[in-house]
């Protein structure tokens, strides 16, 4: 794969360690944006067109994102992270907040005309309007702007060129209103030779091309698993891709389900291992690219997959469907089933130390829950909270699998997914998933049902309380995601 045009996320929260006296300044135009370089301190990537300004103070110079004219904590790159993060955190409106909290509908490059993933160019039709690919969509345009999403899956390019030219015009265009956060593109694994579900659908494409997860484990080497990872997190980066919807840690131990061959198999040792090595490789920089604490420039967040273990499910079926919701756990597995997470996303060697993502599934873990519910995972307030929060004391990102806010119109459609809470309204869905304990909802470019949600929470809890968890929702989201290490400038592989 070879992307002839850098992708740009202009980072909000780009930092890098050391400040020195004596500062000089090199503004350098590399197509679609500037490289201002400044001796003693960060290089910063801005966009010529998205009208943010430089700040200068004690002889250094910084990002005006907000465009107010002074700087804030936030656009300081010479302070800590978590300070940096709680600034902003506490100067979003719940808009905003509500808009960290959406990950965008599956987005195609350029936009179907119609069907799942359908949008227009200026009104029009991609054939008819003029457009270049690697343009913004109306749709786009809309959920970054009026629905402040920064969260966005892409899916097929025509080629790698496009994807780091859209990704350059999508960041310039975030750069240029609100608080200038950038967004974090993310993908479903994309390195198997062809697309054959909507869970892989950005396969096959202009990239290195390998087998998949059960095929890599069937080298059982973990050396090779991570060479990997640090192979496609370059490739990633050079797509303008931020955050990898993988690696999939389930226990496979129903081998009639259609998800197997995306899992490492089913001896939860060799999932642990391989997921463990996986991981590593996406989220560890070395050398010259590393920022802080592994990460950097090469640095792609993994999104393990599916908490608290997906590979159960009931006779086979698939929980992307009415007939699927269940998942089993006949001898007492469900803790066995958890291994993948508990002893391989949770316990990386390298420098990252854990997964930064976790994704729920679909499943209804049946009988598992103390309380007597029966629901699907993103809603269950023991499985999200009580045990990958408190118990294993995970403090990452948390967000839904695609589309479980959503109506399930027939048993074998595929559509919405709210096992367990069919009779609840879409935005009551949103609000149980906000009280178990998760952070964002896959699939949803739409911040209307998390606003309802936010006003039960206010109602119940009270404003102080309720304005604390959505808070601390976009604390992980702001900080746990790596803007400050992860959203500069990519580099070619």
């Amino acid at each position: 794969m070879k992307a002839t045009t850098l992708s740009l996320a202009a980072g909000a929260l780009l930092l890098l360690a050391g400040c020195q006296q004596g500062t000089k300044f090199e503004d350098v135009k590399m197509g679609q944006y500037n490289l201002l370089k400044q001796k003693g301190g960060p290089t910063l990537g801005y966009s010529p067109t998205s009208g943010v300004r430089l700040l200068e103070k004690d002889g250094y110079k910084f990002k005006d994102l907000n465009r107010n004219g002074k700087l804030d904590k936030y656009e300081d790159w010479r302070l800590s992270f978590q300070e940096r993060a709680a600034d902003l955190a506490a100067q979003l409106s719940d808009a905003e907040i509500a808009g960290l909290m959406l990950y965008s509908a599956h987005q195609q490059l350029p936009a179907p005309a119609q069907g799942y993933g359908a949008s227009t160019y200026n009104g029009k039709p991609f054939a008819e309007s003029g457009a270049k690919a690697s343009d913004l969509s109306d749709v786009q345009k809309t959920f970054l702007k009026d629905d402040n999403l920064r969260a966005v899956l892409v899916t097929k390019v025509p080629n790698a060129q496009v994807a780091a030219v859209w990704s350059n015009n999508l960041q310039a265009y975030c750069e240029g209103f609100g608080h200038g956060i950038p967004a974090n593109n993310s993908s479903d694994p994309r390195h198997e030779t062809s697309a054959n579900a909507e869970y892989n659908y950005g396969a096959g494409g202009d990239i290195s091309q390998w087998p998949t997860a059960l095929g890599l484990a069937a080298t059982f080497s973990p050396e090779l698993v991570k060479e990997f990872g640090q192979i496609a997190a370059k490739e990633y980066r050079a797509l303008g891709i931020t955050t990898a919807l993988s690696p999939q840690v389930d226990i496979a131990m129903e081998p009639r389900w259609t998800r197997f061959t995306g899992t490492f198999g089913e001896d939860p040792k060799i999932v642990a291992d391989l997921g463990r090595a996986y991981i590593d490789g996406f989220q560890t920089s070395t050398g010259d690219a590393e920022i802080k604490d592994g990460w950097g420039y090469n640095s792609v967040v993994a999104m393990a997959k599916h908490w608290p273990g997906g590979g159960t499910l009931e006779g086979g079926r698939d929980s992307h469907y009415n007939y699927g919701k269940y998942a089993v756990y006949p001898n007492k597995g469900f803790n066995q089933e958890m291994e993948g997470f508990t002893k391989g996303a949770f316990h990386l060697d390298g420098p990252t130390k854990n997964a930064g993502s976790v994704m729920t599934f679909y499943n209804v873990s049946y009988g598992i829950d103390p309380s007597g519910k029966n629901v699907g995972e993103s809603f269950s307030h023991y499985i999200v909270t009580d045990l990958l929060r408190d118990k294993y004391k995970f403090d990452g990102i948390v967000c839904t699998d695609w589309m479980v806010t959503a109506d399930n119109k027939a048993i074998d459609s595929f559509d919405g997914k709210c096992w367990g809470v069919e009779n609840l309204t879409v935005p009551q869905r949103h609000y149980e998933i906000l009280k178990a304990g998760v952070d964002q909802f896959g699939g949803n470019n739409d911040k209307g049902p998390v606003l309802d949600a936010f006003q039960m929470g206010y109602k119940e809890f009270g404003e102080k309380a309720w304005k604390t968890r959505i808070h601390d929702s976009a604390r992980r989201r702001l900080l746990r995601q790596r803007y400050e290490r992860l959203l500069g400038l990519s580099r070619q592989p």
